[in-house]
């Protein structure tokens, strides 16, 4: 049975981030679950720079949430990813986020990037670096 692919992140909530309720403002969580990909992307070697250099781009084409319980000024939240393997030419994620002092789930949440060439245009199978990619992670993760 295969391991996920997994990788969390911690980020204390700034002022910035929140409402005048002193309450996350919905639109930051895109920013945290960024911030997960960029840290999933670093441990797994998948970084936005990593697919450039390899001639591709693969844009955010569908995101969405789910919240459970508000985060306030000042809390810490952990975000979790996980890779969601599949057969097409992109990258799906799952998400949860968590108030990492009490363990309450916050938010839940999924992405889905699909991979252009140099030109913009639509790969219709996974590049060969993508599947070189998941022939080493999904393979090391069982």
């Amino acid at each position: 049975m295969m391991t996920d692919l997994f990788a969390q992140i911690n980020t204390r909530i700034r002022f910035n981030e929140v409402d005048s309720m002193g309450i996350v403002w919905h639109g930051s969580y895109i920013k945290y679950f960024e911030d997960a990909r960029e840290e999933f992307g670093r441990k797994f070697e998948l970084g936005y720079l990593k697919i450039f250099s390899e001639g591709f781009y693969a844009p955010l084409v569908n995101i969405d949430f789910s919240f459970k319980s508000p985060l306030k000024y000042g809390d810490i939240a952990r975000i979790e990813i996980k890779y969601n393997d599949n057969e097409a030419a992109k990258i799906e994620f799952s998400y949860k986020i968590y108030n990492s002092e009490t363990d309450i789930l916050i938010a839940t949440g999924a992405s889905t990037q699909v991979f252009l060439d140099k030109d913009f245009k639509l790969m219709l199978y996974p590049p060969d670096f993508f599947i070189q990619w998941k022939n080493k992670y999904l393979n090391e993760s069982k």
